[in-house]
């Protein structure tokens, strides 16, 4: 029974007591990535609302609820797709529990300690993991001499904060040594190159070695040159085609942008390394729209160009997604940043899975086969570069020795 949770939730917000309230232990229906659901009150021009925001591993998605919604919100989620739930208020907190589906939920209600007021203010300043006074914005070209983001920086601006937001997220579960070596393969002007590096040095207190690797050598000299200037030692960028680049060590491979089959390449290459990160945001997808004539039902949407174009994106990721599977990975998709800010706004995030079995990397290399011959495809080309998988064994990703 979930009435009495609803009713306080109901209660609390008209008296405008409501703080916030947590959903979490995810049942098998939620959808996948999903941990848990923060809801905090907002005061918007159209009245009191109440934002929900979806937690994944990789990024926070937030919507908006009159209460009422909010309330059929509840009901929906607690106990289909949520085991616990946990609200405070001014005056007091309630939990509600759910050990298992054939016994009563546990519900709870204390007083609560001195709290103010909820906190209704929309846009709360968010958190920035890099400081726009950092002397390499200003170098780059992204920040004034006052340590001032420049109008025409802005994009660039939110691209370096969200990055690093996705980053912290991924650390969290997936901590990388003190010595990380990282390879930002495509890493042209640098800035969230710089990023990182400044926020693993900084914020980890890490003492990374990043490598930019870039093919452009007026790039790469003013990059150098920038990261000598502000003293960081441990960052340093080569004028290299990436399929030429060997590094000895991988730890957590970059590839942002990287055109077409050049970010299968830098995929690859995170494989046959073993990094235990593997974070790319693709750009362009040439060689399976070339291939692609489709053999199922879309045929006669993918006629028009532009469906035929995101359709390919959308396979060429997928793919990527489940090639990475089959290698010992568990790899998620997401929205790296908004259409509004970069119109390649796709970021392929996949960790080490060591304890992956061997059916589960088959199972993601038959419905790789199962795509290609819907779409009439002849291969993928991060198949070509890869490793095959053995028939009689598990671990972690295959190495090419």
């Amino acid at each position: 029974m979930v009435e009495p949770f609803i009713a306080a939730f109901r209660e609390s917000c008209a008296r405008g007591t409501f703080l916030k309230c947590t959903l979490s232990r995810p049942t098998e229906e939620v959808s996948a990535g999903l941990k848990n659901i923060y809801l905090r009150p907002v005061s918007l021009k159209k009245g009191l609302r109440i934002a929900f925001t979806y937690r994944y591993a990789t990024r926070d998605e937030v919507k908006n609820f009159t209460v009422e919604e909010a309330e059929a919100q509840l009901q929906h989620l607690l106990g289909k797709q949520f085991r616990n739930a946990d609200l405070f208020s001014t005056d007091r907190d309630y939990s509600w529990a759910l050990a298992h589906p054939e016994r009563p939920p546990v519900w709870r209600s204390k007083p609560a300690a001195n709290r103010q007021a909820p906190d209704l203010r929309h846009d709360r300043e968010k958190k920035r993991w890099i400081s726009p006074t950092a002397p390499w914005l200003r170098e780059l070209g992204i920040a004034n001499q006052a340590g001032q983001i420049l109008p025409s920086a802005q994009d660039k601006w939110k691209q370096i904060n969200k990055y690093v937001e996705v980053v912290e997220s991924l650390l969290r579960a997936h901590p990388l040594p003190a010595d990380a070596h990282i390879v930002d393969m495509g890493s042209g002007k640098g800035y969230l190159t710089f990023a990182l590096y400044d926020f693993l040095l900084n914020h980890h207190q890490l003492s990374p070695t990043v490598v930019g690797v870039e093919q452009r050598p007026t790039l790469v000299a003013l990059c150098q040159k920038v990261a000598e200037e502000v003293g960081f030692s441990g960052l340093h960028f080569v004028a290299q085609d990436i399929a030429e680049y060997q590094p000895h060590r991988i730890d957590m491979l970059v590839a942002l942008h990287a055109c077409d089959t050049a970010t299968d390449l830098a995929i690859a290459t995170g494989i046959r390394h073993r990094a235990s990160i593997i974070l790319t945001a693709p750009c362009c997808h040439k060689q399976i729209r070339q291939q692609m004539a489709a053999q199922n039902e879309l045929a006669p949407l993918l006629r028009h160009g532009i469906l035929e174009e995101r359709q390919a994106e959308i396979v060429t990721d997928g793919i990527r997604a489940l090639l990475l599977e089959a290698n010992g990975y568990r790899a998620n998709v997401f929205e790296f940043i908004s259409t509004e800010h970069t119109a390649k706004n796709v970021m392929i995030a996949a960790v080490a899975a060591p304890h992956t079995t061997i059916q589960q990397r088959h199972a993601a290399l038959e419905q790789v086969a199962r795509i290609k011959a819907s779409f009439g495809l002849k291969e993928h080309y991060l198949e070509v570069l890869l490793p095959l998988i053995p028939k009689g064994r598990s671990g972690s990703p295959l190495s090419s020795d």
